[in-house]
């Protein structure tokens, strides 16, 4: 048992030895020499001084013509901006909106209720007070929506206006707005009506209306109801 352990030890001596032989020896510096990697808080950070930018003075551009002669500096003049004033157009035609007080509009409306209650009673008859927009602008009459829906046609159809002096003026009734669009600008106009009058509007047909008109001028410049 001795002999053999020995044969293997020896063995095992012989393998290392030839081992050994093939090995090379390593070229790195052992690990105690080799630099240690600081941390960045050991060495306190540089104060870099801000940094320094050249002003150059760049000539301004010039024409052609002006190209040959010598450089003059210009001075910087300041003048204030000066913003043109916005001009308002006037075209023919056009007329400064009239606004009737509210005592004259009230005097009118008043007066064509009196004249509302002197008519038939058979035919549906509304007041309508008139406004800017009425009378000026988009030239839109709004009717009574309730008046609309128990009394006129339920689609649009052309409903004419019949005049102080009997003239009809058609115009285009929309149904699903419950107002007077295309033809209401020309009854408008030809009746010259402005800002507080009073209509009645009497139906008397299906598609006819009477109108009646209370100007709002009989209550202006202190004249009573």
């Amino acid at each position: 048992m001795v002999a053999a352990k020995l044969t293997y030890e020896e063995c095992r001596r012989k393998r290392l030895e030839e081992n050994n032989k093939g090995f090379k020896p390593s070229t790195f510096p052992p690990f105690s020499s080799s630099p240690r990697i600081s941390h960045p808080e050991v060495f306190p950070a540089k104060n870099s001084k801000p940094r320094r930018v050249r002003e150059q003075q760049v000539p301004l551009r010039r024409s052609s013509r002006v190209a040959n002669k010598a450089y003059q500096a210009q001075k910087e003049i300041s003048e204030p901006v000066v913003i043109p004033a916005v001009v308002t157009l006037k075209w023919e035609g056009f007329v400064q909106p009239v606004y009737a007080s509210e005592e004259a509009r009230t005097c009118a409306m008043e007066r064509a209720e009196e004249l509302q209650a002197s008519l038939e009673p058979q035919y549906p008859s509304f007041l309508k007070s008139m406004l800017q927009s009425h009378v000026t602008g988009g030239f839109w009459l709004g009717l009574p929506v309730h008046f609309c829906k128990t009394t006129l046609p339920k689609s649009d159809v052309i409903m004419n206006l019949v005049g102080e002096e009997g003239d009809e003026y058609p115009t285009v009734f929309l149904a699903r707005k419950s107002g007077l669009s295309g033809g209401w600008k020309r009854f408008s106009v030809a009746h010259k009506l402005v800002d507080g009058d009073a209509l009645v509007f009497q139906l008397v047909r299906p598609t006819k209306f009477k109108v009646y008109i209370v100007r709002v001028s009989s209550f202006e410049e202190g004249n009573k109801c």
